[in-house]
C-alpha cells in the first residue's frame, strides 16, 4: 500500500515537472515575441549640416535612447587613418551601439572610463534619466548644461543599462561617406535599421565650417588628408568630398535602392525642417515610427522661433532657425559662393539647389526661388 502511494507521488512530480519544463518556458517565450523589436535609426548627415538639432528631435522623445556621434572616439584613436580605413571601424562600433553592447568603448576609452568620458553625453535625454540619471524625469525635456552639472558622476555601465529599456535606439553620425559601407546592417536580422539622410545646401554648411574651422581640424585632415586642407583651397577640397558623398548615398539610397532598402531610406532638406518644423519632425517620427506628443511639438516650435544665433559648434539652443540657415546670404562673399557651387553643382542640382549666378541676386532672391522648383 505505502509502495503504491509512493508510486503515485512520484508520477505527480513527474507530471509537474514536465509542465514546468515545456509549458512555462513557452509562456515566456510568447511574452517575449509580443514585445516589439527596437527600432534603431541612424541619421546620417556631415559636420554643420543642423545635425545636431535634428538629433535632438530624436534625444528628447521619451521613447528614444539617443547618442551623438559615438565615432567621434574611433576617429580621435585612429586619426593617422583615412576616413575611408575606418569606416569598418565605425560600423563595426555603430552595431554595437545599435545592440546597447556598450563594451565596444573598451577599445577606445581608458578602463576607468565613466559615463561623462563619453562624447557629448550630456545631449542625450537618456543618460540625463533614470536609469543614468535620478535627478530628471523620464518624460522631462532637459537642457545639456542642466544634465552636464547634475549627471555627470554615474558610472560608464549605467550606458548600457539604460540603452536596454527603450524601444528606439538612435545615432547621429557625420562619419559616413559611403551608403554601401551600412548594407550588412541593413540586412542584419538584428537589427531594424532605418536612415534618415540629412543634407544642407553647400553655401550655408561652408559659412559654418569657416566659425568652427579650429573644431574641425582633425576631422578634415581624416577626410580629405593633411596636405588638402592647406592652403586657399583647402576648404573646398572637403566641401567637394562631403558633396560627393552626399551624392553617392542619395543615389544608393533612392535611385538605385535594392529592396531591402525599401521604405528605410529617407531624405530630409533642413532647409525644410526650417521652414516647416513641426510637419518635417512629423514625417521623422512617422518615419521611425515614434508618437509626436504635444510636449514634444511645443518644443520643436519654441526651439526653432527663439532669438538666438547658433554661433557656436555643437549649440542646439533655441534660435530663430530659419533666419540662422540663410545668413549666408549676407555673409559669404560672392567670390566664395561661387567656388562652392563649382565644387558642389552635382550636389546642388541633385538635392534640389539653385545655383546663384551674381551678387545682386545673392541678396535679391526669395528665400523660395533658392530651392529648384521640383524639390519638395
Amino acid at each position: 500500500m505505502v509502495k503504491s502511494r509512493r508510486v503515485q507521488v512520484l508520477l505527480i512530480l513527474v507530471v509537474l515537472s514536465f509542465l514546468l519544463i515545456h509549458f512555462l518556458p513557452c509562456s515566456n517565450n510568447a511574452h517575449m515575441e509580443e514585445k516589439p523589436s527596437p527600432v534603431h535609426i541612424l541619421i546620417l548627415s556631415s559636420w554643420r549640416s543642423g545635425s545636431s538639432f535634428t538629433g535632438q528631435i530624436f534625444s528628447q522623445h521619451p521613447s528614444v535612447f539617443y547618442l551623438m556621434e559615438p565615432a567621434w572616439h574611433v576617429w580621435v584613436k585612429m586619426y593617422q587613418n583615412s576616413a575611408k580605413v575606418l569606416h569598418m571601424a565605425v560600423r563595426d562600433l555603430v552595431r554595437s551601439v545599435f545592440l546597447c553592447d556598450m563594451s565596444v568603448f573598451d577599445a577606445y576609452m581608458s578602463s576607468q572610463k565613466k559615463k561623462s568620458d563619453l562624447f557629448q553625453w550630456e545631449t542625450s535625454r537618456a543618460l540625463c534619466s533614470p536609469p543614468a540619471c535620478d535627478s530628471f524625469s523620464r518624460s522631462d525635456i532637459i537642457t545639456a548644461g542642466n544634465c552636464k552639472t547634475i549627471c555627470g558622476k554615474y558610472p560608464f555601465s549605467k550606458v548600457e543599462e539604460a540603452c536596454k529599456t527603450y524601444s528606439h535606439v538612435a545615432i547621429k553620425e557625420v562619419r559616413f561617406f559611403d551608403l554601401k559601407v551600412l548594407y550588412p546592417l541593413l540586412t542584419d536580422p538584428s537589427l531594424n535599421l532605418k536612415i534618415i539622410h540629412l543634407v544642407r545646401d553647400p553655401r550655408a554648411v561652408f559659412r559654418s565650417r569657416e566659425n568652427t574651422m579650429t573644431d574641425l581640424k582633425r576631422d578634415s585632415n581624416i577626410v580629405v588628408g593633411s596636405q588638402k586642407t592647406k592652403g586657399e583651397m583647402g576648404p573646398y577640397n572637403t566641401m567637394q568630398v562631403i558633396c560627393k558623398s552626399h551624392v553617392e548615398i542619395y543615389k544608393a539610397g533612392s535611385q538605385a535602392a535594392p529592396s531591402f532598402l525599401k521604405d528605410r531610406y529617407l531624405l530630409v532638406r533642413y532647409e525644410d525642417i526650417v521652414r516647416d518644423p513641426l510637419g518635417r519632425a512629423a514625417q521623422m517620427y512617422r518615419f521611425a515610427e515614434l508618437h509626436f506628443t504635444p510636449e514634444l511639438q511645443k518644443w520643436v516650435h519654441n526651439i526653432t522661433h527663439g532669438k538666438g544665433h547658433g554661433a557656436q559648434a555643437f549649440d542646439i539652443g533655441s534660435r530663430d532657425a530659419l533666419r540662422v540657415s540663410q545668413a549666408w546670404r549676407k555673409t559669404l562673399p560672392f567670390q566664395k559662393i561661387e567656388k562652392v557651387q563649382n565644387v558642389c553643382k552635382d550636389a546642388m542640382d541633385l538635392l534640389g539647389y539653385r545655383l546663384v549666378q551674381s551678387e545682386e541676386e545673392q541678396k535679391n532672391m526669395s528665400l523660395d526661388l533658392l530651392f529648384a522648383q521640383n524639390s519638395s
